[in-house]
């Protein structure tokens, strides 16, 4: 038995990382370029499946990024190009920790601003 087996550790799935982003109160699930996304208030904070089915995709700031990627950088990899740059980082599911990815997710959920308030008109 490996020390990962020894402590608890296992592989996560895409079920894993579905279950996981579902949990956060006012997620909810879609799609977007044939891929599933997690949504809070209609705005994705993370993805699944790209680059193929072993990643899942989180939205973090850079700055929760770099704090992510140095912490564990066989699971926390920033996506190539521009969106990489802005802080979308991808997951390597084998790799990463249910609890980190919680972790992750609930950051990149708290990055979405909260829903403008209309004026009311006074009559």
């Amino acid at each position: 038995m490996d020390a990962d087996t020894q402590a608890g550790w296992r592989e996560m799935t895409q079920e894993d990382f579905r279950r996981v982003a579902l949990s956060i109160e006012g997620a909810s699930e879609s799609a977007h370029m044939g891929h599933p996304d997690f949504r809070i208030r209609g705005k994705i904070f993370a993805g699944l499946g790209y680059p193929d089915k072993s990643w899942g995709m989180v939205k973090l700031t850079p700055e929760q990024q770099r704090g992510f990627v140095q912490s564990e950088p066989d699971a926390f990899v920033p996506v190539k190009g521009g969106w990489g740059v802005k802080g979308a980082t991808n997951v390597r599911l084998a790799r990463a920790r249910e609890d980190l990815v919680h972790e992750a997710l609930i950051a990149a959920c708290r990055n979405i601003p909260a829903a403008k308030q209309r004026k009311r008109r006074t009559p």
